[in-house]
C-alpha cells in the first residue's frame, strides 16, 4: 500500500483543513479530536508520510521516532494526564480499526476509561 497524499491528516498538515492544535514541532502535530471519546482526546501525528505504526517503525528516522514519542509524553503532561492516568492507542489496519491511513496515536484521558476491550470470544 502506498501513502495517500489526500488523506485527511495530510490535508491538515498542508493547512487545507483547520484543526485545534495543542502541540507542534518540526516532526509532530497534535490536535483535539473532533469526535472525542473522553474528556481529553488528542490525535498525535508525525509530519512524515507514514501509513501506520509498522510503516513508521520500519521507515522513520531515529530522530523522527524519538521526537514523536517525546511529544506524546509532553502533550500528556501539558494536559495534566499523568497523575490520573491515560491511554495511548495506535489503531493499525482494517482489523485494528484504523480509519485514516496516516500513522497517528490517540491520547485519551480525563476520566476512568474502563477496560480496554471486551473479552475475546
Amino acid at each position: 500500500m502506498s501513502y495517500d497524499v489526500n488523506n485527511i491528516f495530510a490535508k491538515i498538515l498542508r493547512g487545507e483543513i483547520p484543526n485545534d492544535t495543542v502541540y507542534e514541532d518540526d516532526y509532530v502535530l497534535a490536535f483535539r479530536d473532533l469526535y472525542p471519546k473522553a474528556p481529553v482526546h488528542i490525535l498525535v501525528i508525525p509530519k512524515g508520510e507514514y501509513i501506520d505504526v509498522a510503516d513508521f517503525g520500519a521507515h522513520a528516522k531515529e530522530k523522527e521516532i524519538a521526537a514523536f514519542w517525546r511529544a506524546v509524553a509532553v502533550i500528556a503532561e501539558e494536559q495534566g494526564l499523568p497523575a490520573g492516568g491515560f491511554r495511548t492507542i495506535a489503531n493499525t489496519g482494517l482489523h485494528g480499526g484504523q480509519e485514516v491511513p496516516h500513522f497517528h496515536v490517540h491520547i485519551l484521558g480525563g476520566k476512568a476509561l474502563g477496560p480496554m476491550l471486551a473479552k475475546a470470544a
